[in-house]
């Protein structure tokens, strides 16, 4: 298989299929077993980095540093100037123009301002950002560096919308080579224009984007089952034979020259098309209209109103999504509805017999690690038969020994296809989604899609994933500029509605940075408001802190967890027969990675209560 410069290639196939091997092979990481691995010796090659250590560094200078070769020539400079090598100097500065590297800066800028960075935040340390937002700096820093090929492994993980939306354009526009690894179908289509999809460890390349592959795929999996078919009535005419004539002497020569045939004849598997999730929504024992209202309701932190005069009624059958860029407070709207924020004013009213299921990414934590998604369902509800658990468990793929299994050391989609069964045999009939399909592979994003589009009770539903938001939601709600307001339009419109707040945010912070005439008056304007920002400094300061707290435990727990996943790579710790210290890493490892999820959790909390706090000046 050949990718040509300036391919733009999705790679998919199932989890576990060895897309993330591809990719550790043409960083080097691994060699191929068998056959050749060719390419440019000078090409340059970006992907995503797996940890962030916690540097004092700008986030800027971060990011600038994904441009090695713009590093060496500052770095020639420094040097050349100390020593007075004027005619290197020269050669130098015409090297930084050829690259570009004058704008370097401003490029960086744009890369972070895109990926949801405030300016403020361009000049915080590194080690501020908790995880989430370190894996965002390690994406803005691989796009930085002016690479030949480009590898992403699910880049749209840890983005909102509007910096998927971004992402989008920025890849579209990329000049060199791209493998990209994700589950967003949307973003895929707007990209890509090859797949490369892995199945029966064969990686087979289509030309055009992922719908076009499921068409060729569909194509080909009914071109595929014809055949098996036909092959299957020849087996039977075979076998018949064998069966009929193996017996009489007279036969048996032609009767094993047919068993010959059988044991020669490839055997055409059959074609699988149907996934291996099959679910549904159970009718609500209720359903009461309208489900839930809000009146002139407000919500926030410390007492200030994050979202005012919130007026929203929802019926059932209404599937609303919320739009919005990141800490507008989508989320933070969310958990207003579901009881988990007390609301500032207003007036709440709950129809008869509301059943709210709520699911959230935190909620995967709230997993017991030890018992197997069974012991799970018969907690939730002990009265129904062992044997109807196992066949609904089934439907999110925990089939055999899987469904009987300690959810410990299950990966992360998989705790969220159990908490996803365990939020749906609730019977919900108001559903409240944020981000439900992170870590969700594309065959279960489609489940989910086909089940919601069935459910009869309300949706209010946050994505960052427009195939689910396009195919679920009747209409939209924008929160923005402390309000939450219908928005006339579709996500396309909302896409051009984040552009015209982008332009907006460049036009003010270019006015900004101008001289401004009343800069005297700004001053004293200052100086005025000095006791409302000591005040304002003093209620930020616990909650800045416990973030600085919280990040410290987070670089040690990322630490011990590299050295736990690094002692887990020994293959001698599997074959040993004492598994006591195999069984103790995994516990440990288990217990960092739900330590690391918890932490996370709280600062993205903290995070919305500091937003909700009027910045200093």
């Amino acid at each position: 298989m050949q990718f040509h410069p300036g391919h733009k290639v999705g790679l998919t196939g199932a989890n576990g299929a060895g897309k993330s091997s591809l990719f550790a092979m043409l960083r080097g990481e691994v060699h191929p077993e068998q056959g050749d691995l060719e390419m440019p010796v000078s090409w340059v090659v970006a992907h995503v980095a797996q940890e962030t250590p916690a540097l004092a560094m700008p986030a800027i200078e971060f990011v600038l540093d994904g441009d090695a070769e713009l590093r060496e020539i500052e770095a020639g400079l420094v040097a050349a100037e100390a020593n007075h090598q004027g005619e290197l100097i020269a050669e130098l500065h015409q090297r930084l123009t050829d690259i570009d590297g004058y704008s370097a800066k401003a490029r960086a800028s744009e890369l972070l301002n895109g990926l949801g960075f405030s300016q403020v935040a361009l000049q915080q340390p590194v080690s501020t950002f908790s995880g989430g937002w370190r894996v965002r700096l390690n994406l803005a820093r691989a796009l930085m560096c002016r690479s030949d090929l480009l590898l992403l492994d699910e880049p749209t993980n840890h983005l909102d919308l509007d910096a998927v939306i971004w992402l989008e354009g920025w890849l579209q526009s990329y000049r060199g080579t791209l493998l990209l690894i994700s589950h967003d179908r949307d973003f895929l289509d707007a990209i890509v224009n090859h797949i490369a999809h892995i199945e029966q460890q064969t990686l087979t390349l289509y030309r055009g984007g992922y719908s076009d592959f499921e068409r060729q795929r569909a194509e080909k999996l009914a071109l595929q089952q014809a055949m098996f078919e036909k092959q299957q009535r020849k087996v039977a005419h075979l076998q018949s034979y064998i069966d009929r004539f193996r017996v009489q002497a007279t036969k048996a020569r032609q009767a094993q020259s047919r068993i010959k045939a059988l044991e020669r004849m490839e055997m055409i598997s059959a074609a699988h098309v149907d996934s291996q999730f099959g679910f549904e929504f159970r009718a609500p024992i209720a359903a009461p209209d309208p489900l839930l209202v809000l009146d002139g309701m407000s919500v926030g932190y410390q007492h200030k109103p994050l979202i005012s005069n919130i007026e929203l009624a929802i019926r059932p059958g209404e599937r609303i999504g919320l739009l919005g860029k990141n800490g507008a407070g989508k989320t933070t709207l969310i958990k207003l509805l579901a009881h988990e924020l007390a609301p500032l004013g207003g007036k709440r009213v709950e129809g008869k017999d509301l059943n709210i299921g709520y699911f959230a990414q935190h909620q995967l934590e709230q997993l017991r690690p030890d018992d197997s998604p069974l012991q799970h369902m018969m907690k939730l509800d002990p009265l129904t038969r062992e044997q109807e658990h196992l066949n609904y468990l089934g439907g999110f793929d925990f089939k055999g020994e899987m469904a009987r299994a300690p959810c410990a050391n299950f990966s992360g989609g998989e705790k969220s296809r159990l908490a996803l069964a365990l939020l749906i045999w609730t019977r919900p009939n108001l559903l409240l989604l944020d981000e439900p399909t992170n870590h969700l592979d594309l065959e279960m994003r489609h489940a989910l899609t086909l089940a919601l589009q069935d459910f009869e009770g309300g949706v209010i539903l946050v994505s960052h994933d427009r195939a689910l938001l396009r195919a679920t939601c009747d209409e939209f709600i924008l929160v923005a500029d402390g309000k939450a307001v219908q928005f006339d339009g579709d996500l396309e419109d909302y896409s051009q509605w984040l552009n015209e707040q982008r332009i907006k945010e460049k036009q003010l912070n270019q006015a900004v940075a101008t001289d401004d005439p009343n800069k005297n008056a700004n001053k004293n304007n200052r100086a005025a408001n000095k006791a409302e920002r000591q005040a304002r400094i003093v209620e930020r300061r616990p909650l800045l802190k416990e973030l600085e707290q919280i990040e410290r435990n987070m670089a040690q727990w990322q630490t011990d967890k590299k050295l736990c996943d690094e002692q887990l790579n020994d293959a001698d710790l599997y074959t040993s027969a004492d598994k006591s210290v195999l069984q103790q890493l995994l516990k440990t490892q288990a217990t960092l990675t739900t330590q690391l999820e918890t932490a996370e959790e709280r600062w993205l909390t903290l995070h919305e209560m500091l937003e909700a706090i009027p910045a200093l000046d």
